[in-house]
């Protein structure tokens, strides 16, 4: 009983640390980091490229163009491109719309993947910062000008803002995606002090163009960018300033298939990268990226051993009945969001439970995934 106990407790504990072990560590040990304050530079702003992904958006690209026209940022210093992956439907003529703007339309035939499509557009991007963005992703004015200041700091090599999701009224099951992201930008916020923050926000991030290297088309683009960037010396940070609006996969099986995709490539991508675990090389970032990401993908399993070792453990005391009646509480909580409408005193604690819970179910599969040696190189809006 003896392991199975200590499976027990160290699943419980490994279940929390993510979310909230992990932040509380890096809270701790920030109170000891001094706070830099941001250089003020003379020099002119740099050239910047903004690159929109784009794959049969028709009914978002005209907003985004308009939306990407009216950033606050010094005028002819800016170049907006839309990267079109083999678009099907109107994308290529509404783009084509505003050439005579300065709206310059990069299409590759044959559905070819984002990440192959980005390889081909930063060659061309004439920008010395290349700003990434997808279609559906409307930014604050002041956005780009926010992040591309950071770069007066020579050791920062890639900047990410932060997405502010508005949920679909009819897709209350991801209503509580706002607390995970609350958990995340506190996340980031607290790395970019002590030393780098892990990933990007794919929807606004900036690096600089001369660090951006050829990805695989299996890789996830906002993930691998930023760890290619740290292998080259240097670090990345979030601005919480730099913002943009971006609406929900419009169902619950959108969002799900989106978690399992993310899942499959940044497991690839960590086995991949496995060199920036070693700390003698790559110092407090393989600490960051060990409990940020590998971690937080072990928590499926973890629930797992809690739970069947719990069962096994009712028999050792009290204490172990109540935290197995409180796991099977927690499960059947979460199928209360089906019927929310009827129980309006647990719509909060229905949301969390079935969101963390419906995360990890898409975070084992895309295990299976990749265990089973599934890949994607293409991806589809979720929305309709």
């Amino acid at each position: 009983m003896l392991i199975l106990t200590v499976i027990f407790w160290f699943s419980g504990f490994m279940i929390i640390y993510p979310y909230m072990g992990y932040p509380a560590v890096l809270w701790f040990i920030s109170l000891f980091i001094s706070k830099k304050e941001r250089e003020e530079s003379v020099q002119l702003l740099p050239k910047v490229t903004l690159l929109i992904s784009a794959y049969n958006e028709e009914a978002v690209i005209k907003d985004k163009i308009l939306n990407s026209l009216a950033l606050n940022y010094l005028k002819g210093m800016i170049e907006i491109v839309v990267v079109s992956d083999g678009s099907e439907d109107r994308t290529k003529d509404i783009v084509e719309q505003y050439r005579e703007r300065g709206i310059i339309l990069r299409h590759y035939d044959g559905r070819i993947g984002k990440t192959a499509c980005l390889n081909k557009a930063v060659q061309l991007a004439r920008g010395d910062i290349i700003v990434f963005s997808d279609a559906n992703s409307n930014y604050d004015k002041e956005a780009v000008n926010i992040m591309v200041t950071n770069f007066v700091d020579e050791s920062i090599g890639f900047v990410t803002g932060t997405t502010k999701y508005i949920t679909n009224k009819y897709s209350g099951s991801i209503e509580s995606v706002g607390l995970y992201s609350r958990i995340e930008k506190l996340t980031k916020t607290l790395e970019s002090k002590i030393s780098s923050c892990v990933g990007c926000d794919g929807a606004i991030f900036a690096i600089r163009k001369n660090l951006y290297q050829s990805l695989k088309e299996y890789d996830i683009n906002d993930f691998v960018i930023p760890l290619n960037v740290v292998k080259q010396g240097y670090r990345g940070i979030l601005d919480g300033n730099a913002f943009c609006n971006e609406k929900t996969a419009s169902d619950i099986k959108g969002e799900f298939n989106r978690q399992v995709r993310i899942t499959n490539r940044t497991i690839r991508a960590i086995f991949n990268n496995v060199v920036l675990m070693n700390p003698f090389r790559h110092g407090f970032f393989s600490f960051e990226l060990f409990s940020h990401k590998l971690c937080k993908f072990l928590v499926p399993f973890f629930m797992l051993a809690l739970f069947f070792t719990n069962i096994i453990l009712t028999t050792q005391g009290l204490l172990y009945i109540i935290i197995l009646i409180l796991q099977i509480c927690s499960y059947l909580i979460a199928l209360f969001k089906y019927y929310e409408r009827h129980f309006k005193g647990l719509s909060s604690l229905a949301s969390a439970a079935h969101t963390f819970i419906t995360v990890n179910l898409a975070i084992l599969l895309g295990w299976l995934k990749y265990l089973k040696g599934e890949t994607y190189t293409t991806w589809s809006t979720g929305r309709k």
